[in-house]
């Protein structure tokens, strides 16, 4: 990697990421939403001489306005970019809707990742062996994309919401690669695992439930991100890539339908 861009790249996975891709002497803009975490990724940088490397840019990427600036200012910092990581997520116990109109879920798990990608798509092509990763739970087949209620206005749960989200991560993956046959970059789906990051949004005491699950059942970002660099550092040559942690998936997966990623991506063009 030589030029890289993070999409919740000041915690967890998406930090861990960006930590060894700054080692490696790669120059990395992460985004976040919170100042002191985006401060406490800039000081590590620093610690590690690679302070003129690493850039952070506060979004709430919640916002289709902030998803486009985000674009904007990665544009200014990169001539080209080798990887694009998607790993922004965050679980809403209430229903929740974005300044746009959109169930907060489905924005940050899908539409934020869809306006990202195909707004650095440029970029992209001007790097070397470019990627893109996104970052959820490709090879799961629970879950649907509820085509009539996408802002889950009857009955929502948090659970329900997560779900469907991440089908829909699945069917971008898809339809981008189905749209940019000729190109270079690579889609790559991952599933890490469950991994203790460190962080979530959850009010108490679902907070605190979930930290000591994963203190005692989750694996560590150092762990889970291996598999991904070596697939960020040596991607196959297919379109689409999709892989549960050290394993590929099944690419005739009903939740991998091409028929339902294209047509989820033009009723996104539409919502858009």
């Amino acid at each position: 990697m030589q030029d890289l861009f993070i999409a919740g790249g000041t915690s967890g996975m998406g930090k861990g990421l960006a930590i060894h891709y700054l080692r490696q002497g790669s120059k990395v803009t992460v985004t976040g939403s919170n100042r002191l975490r985006g401060q406490e990724f800039l000081d590590e940088a620093a610690r590690l001489g690679a302070a003129n490397r690493a850039s952070f840019i506060q979004a709430d990427l919640l916002s289709l306005s902030e998803n486009r600036r985000v674009i904007q200012e990665v544009r200014e910092r990169h001539e080209s970019l080798d990887g694009l990581v998607l790993t922004a997520m965050q679980q809403f116990p209430k229903r929740k809707l974005t300044p746009d109109g959109y169930e907060s879920t489905f924005a940050l798990y899908y539409i934020s990742r869809f306006v990202l990608s195909y707004g650095l798509t440029e970029l992209l092509e001007r790097g070397n062996h470019p990627v893109i990763v996104s970052i959820g739970g490709t090879g799961m087949t629970k879950g649907e994309i509820h085509w009539n209620d996408l802002n889950l206005q009857h009955k929502y749960g948090v659970l329900k919401a997560t779900l469907q989200g991440g089908r829909a991560n699945d069917l971008l993956g898809v339809a981008y690669a189905e749209n940019n046959k000729n190109a270079k970059t690579r889609f790559i789906l991952n599933h890490p695992g469950y991994t203790h990051s460190g962080t979530n949004h959850l009010a108490q005491p679902f907070k605190t439930i979930l930290h000591v699950m994963g203190k005692l059942f989750a694996q560590p970002v150092d762990k889970s991100i291996g598999p991904i660099i070596k697939l960020m550092d040596n991607p196959p040559s297919q379109p689409l890539i999709a892989w549960d942690r050290t394993k590929a998936v099944d690419l005739s997966l009903p939740t991998l339908n091409k028929q339902d990623a294209m047509k989820l991506y033009r009723l996104t063009q539409h919502i858009l």
